[in-house]
């Protein structure tokens, strides 16, 4: 029993996190790879940890307490961790562990200097490398020094650090152990960190090596800036030699002190580029072991290198599997579809089924190959215009790659060709209202023979029957005479900019033309919540009541009856879920709770349009922005007839305007018609996993949305499912959480973000694109939860996306910036169509933007203001 408290690091292997903790496996497998050199040394096993804590009762009781803290409870989390670290250090070694400990020590040298470093069982895991977050104690010298210091890495896991980096990773204190690694001192000449691919771009081609003389420590902790140097196919590509004024060197005693280094000696490289160059192949040798770019800290002792850990790099986007080694150019979904939040396996499998092109899936999202429409200098060009209309950063990350030259074969323009050339002239359409009202009632009355067809479908046979409302689904998304009404809507919007800002001067003329367009079931949304909220606003009990509804509290709809005036606020609400209810939050992924699953969803809105807004605002509100759009078209129709040629110019803006004002509103009815026909699959989904959890296949319903939509269709056939599969697939989703989706990304892992190249905006403004006219200056409130908005008059949303299910909060906002957009974006239409100044596209902007700070929005220049 005694020899299980003790491993020798020769006898680990990657496998054995539970027993070494992850750095103790990591580095057990380290030492198995030929050529790479790892100081040999113990590990002090997590059985003897689990021998510990159950040395000390109390340790469950302060643990519960903790587990009850909220997240955001610093001083509670303080406290409490402060007091298990104490309880367990103040926990005496068995006398049989403490002897097994000393042993391995005697065998390799109780006086020698060794390194005791801490090592957890949630450490270095693919998905989370927890670095830095317990301790690493360096030059420990003898028996009772090495024990104390054991002791110490034990209750490094009650770090402050490390707990709140558990709760938010949803990982349980009970089910993370500490094993402790005992390591052979090594004395370097210069010590750093290797990353086998860019840290900062994710380029898996390109290595970095941070060097320093002495310990790594000094880099670690910040104390001197390391040397960095950039390897690319066996080369140094870029180096950064740093003044590095200070040095950590161990003392003769144990312990490590800083040291200044000699003048002479600051500014020389710490290695030479034939070292970096050696060092990262021995990188490429580790990452080729393990599989995936590593995180690496290394010694140079004498002219050799020693490996004193490598943990895989949790922070790069991973790259779609093409089973090719050619290049390839991918740009993101999210950004075109304002949802750059993961998907479950059936979202993402149900979007590729019902999608016009095909899709790669990675870390949870979704990304089109373009490498052949770029490659083509035919396709290219309609490629990039329409890239960069919807959004010029990825236009600009492309012609990025473009510019390098080799990284994108040029091809004959016999390529497949892209998507239509924006700007052309414009598709041969009538200007006839009647046109949408058939295409709206075509849909319409797909989707009704969808809900009828469906009923009797059950089993493998419903499988069947939506394979073909698949195809049916992608039909009525490509009808020709849809295409051309879209376009005709979006081209209109683009002539009147173009003409009346040469003709003119005018900047988005054609934001104010399109204001209450018709037939915009987007912006008709939001203003039916207003009159909801008249419904309920003569009613205290009513508002009362709502005002208590909690997240969870999905039946308050059948309570609302039993108040006064409650029968008529539930209906207003049902009548609104029943014709909005299929959308959300991210609705083009279909495992998303829609409305109608939780209606507490929109309450926070209803009780804010209750307070902010009087009775029959909505239409006061459609009337108005219509009047000013009849002002604008006046006025700018006069101007045009006094100038040169001006009757042509008039007559022709004229057309322009009544053929925006005739389709801009249906830009937005086909994704309503896709959310509407992705309720109708859900809910059949949906019932027949209630089947599957009666039979016993499956502990919960929304356990499929861990499936694809191939997967399940198996499962209901042979009533059998992998439970460790689903398992796997929630603890990546909740991982793919931590990642930012980039909007272009390489074969190479290269992670492209493309720049606003402007030189017209303040010092410190916060540049993105300008989608609606107007300048407005107000509080910023920072939503990045519809069911958390709580908005006063004058405030302006600031937030990450905005699919068409934020268009409620729109009524009660005066201006809008979002991280993710462009000019034809669900959020740029509705901003436009109500009359609020408008940026989107700015980077990082719920970051650098801080809750409640004034801010002023210049929607028609493209930049943000923070003012205080």
């Amino acid at each position: 029993m005694i020899e299980q408290y003790v491993l020798d690091l020769q006898e680990i292997d990657g496998g054995q996190v539970a027993v070494a903790g992850g750095k103790g496996a990591h580095l057990g497998e380290l030492s198995r790879i030929e050529g790479i050199g790892v100081p040999g040394g113990f590990c002090v096993t997590t059985d003897a940890f689990r021998r510990i804590m159950a040395e000390a009762p109390s340790i469950d009781d302060q643990l519960d307490q903790l587990s009850r803290v909220k997240p955001d409870d610093r001083e509670a989390i303080r406290t409490l961790s402060a007091e298990i670290r104490r309880t367990i250090e103040g926990i005496a070694i068995p006398d049989d562990l403490a002897a097994a400990i000393i042993r391995a020590l005697a065998q390799r040298g109780e006086q020698a200097a060794y390194a005791v470093r801490s090592s957890a069982t949630a450490e270095d895991l693919p998905t989370a490398s927890f670095a830095g977050q317990q301790d690493t104690y360096l030059n420990v010298v003898g028996p009772t020094a090495i024990l104390q210091h054991v002791s110490r890495c034990w209750a490094s896991l009650f770090t402050e650090r490390a707990v709140t980096y558990r709760r938010r990773g949803g990982i349980d204190h009970r089910s993370v152990r500490m094993a402790v690694v005992v390591q052979r001192m090594v004395f370097p000449r210069a010590a750093g960190i290797l990353f086998t691919a860019d840290p900062v771009t994710g380029n898996r081609k390109v290595a970095t090596v941070d060097a320093g003389f002495g310990l790594g420590e000094a880099l670690v902790s910040g104390l001197v800036n390391p040397d960095v140097f950039k390897v690319r196919e066996g080369e140094v590509v870029a180096k950064t030699i740093a003044a590095k004024q200070r040095a950590v060197h161990a003392l003769p005693a144990g312990g490590t002190q800083e040291v200044a280094i000699d003048s002479r000696r600051q500014e020389e490289p710490a290695l030479t580029d034939a070292q970096v160059v050696r060092l990262v192949q021995l990188g490429r040798r580790i990452e080729a072991h393990f599989g995936g770019p590593q995180d690496i800290e290394w010694c140079l002792v004498d002219d050799d290198f020693q490996i004193v850990q490598s943990r895989p790099i949790t922070t790069l986007f991973p790259i779609p599997e093409t089973g090719d080694q050619e290049n390839h150019v991918y740009v993101s979904v999210g950004h075109q579809q304002m949802m750059t939040d993961p998907m479950r396996p059936l979202g993402l499998s149900m979007w590729q089924l019902t999608a016009m092109v095909p899709m790669h899936e990675v870390g949870g999202r979704l990304f089109v190959d373009v490498t052949r429409r770029l490659a083509s200098p035919a396709s290219r060009a309609g490629l990039l215009d329409v890239m960069g209309r919807g959004d010029p950063l990825v236009r600009d990350a492309l012609e990025t790659v473009l510019e390098r030259g080799d990284f994108v074969p040029v091809l004959p323009d016999t390529a497949p060709g892209g998507p239509p050339s924006a700007g052309g002239p414009s598709a041969p359409i009538e200007t006839d209202p009647a046109i949408v009202t058939e295409l709206i009632e075509r849909s319409q009355a797909s989707i009704a023979a969808l809900e009828r067809d469906i009923r009797t479908k059950t089993g493998p046979a419903l499988f069947g029957f939506l394979l073909e409302a698949f195809e049916e689904h992608k039909r009525v998304l490509s009808d020709p005479l849809s295409m051309q009404a879209i376009m005709a809507g979006m081209e209109a919007t683009w002539w009147l900019n173009d003409k009346l800002g040469e003709w003119l001067g005018e900047k988005n003329a054609a934001d104010t033309l399109t204001l209450s367009a018709p037939d915009n079931v987007t912006s008709e949304m939001g203003l039916a919540l207003l009159d909801v909220a008249d419904v309920i606003r003569p009613h205290p009990e009513v508002v009362a009541f709502l005002q208590s509804v909690g997240v969870e509290d999905e039946g308050f709809l059948d309570d609302l009856a039993k108040l006064a005036g409650g029968s008529e606020a539930r209906d207003a609400i049902e009548a609104y879920l029943d014709r909005y209810g299929m959308r959300c939050v991210g609705e083009i992924d279909i495992t998303r709770p829609r409305w109608r699953e939780r209606p507490t969803t929109l309450v926070p809105v209803i009780l804010d349009n209750v307070r902010n807004f009087e009775h029959g605002a909505a239409e006061r509100r459609f009337e108005q922005g219509r009047q000013k759009a009849q002002e604008k078209e006046q006025d700018v129709l006069s101007r045009l007839r006094a100038l040169p040629d001006g009757d042509r110019k008039a007559d022709e803006a004229k057309r322009m305007i009544d053929r925006v004002r005739t389709f801009i509103g249906y830009r937005e009815y086909p994704k309503y018609g896709i959310v509407s026909r992705y309720f109708v699959y859900k809910q059949a989904l949906l019932a027949e996993a209630e089947r599957l959890v009666q039979a016993g296949v499956l502990p919960e319903k929304e356990d499929i949305f861990y499936l694809t939509f191939q997967e399940l269709h198996d499962v209901v056939r042979s009533h059998q499912v992998d439970d460790r599969l689903i398992q796997q697939r929630k603890d990546a989703f909740r991982s793919y959480h931590a990642l930012t989706p980039p909007r272009v990304l390489t074969s190479d892992g290269e992670a492209v973000t493309g720049a606003y190249r402007r030189d017209d905006v303040p010092a410190g403004a916060l540049i993105g694109l300008p989608v609606s006219a107007g300048t407005i200056e107000g509080r910023a409130r920072v939503i990045l939860d519809l069911a958390e908005a709580d908005l006063e008059p004058g405030d302006i949303l600031v937030t990450t996306f905005t699919d068409p299910s934020w268009s409620p909060l729109f009524v009660g906002i005066t201006g809008l910036v979002t991280e993710v957009g462009g000019l034809m974006t669900h959020g740029a239409v509705i901003a436009r169509e109500y009359g609020l100044p408008a940026v989107v596209g700015v980077e990082r902007a719920t970051r650098l933007i801080r809750d409640g700070q004034r801010i002023r929005v210049h929607g028609t220049d493209g930049y943000v203001e923070v003012l205080a």
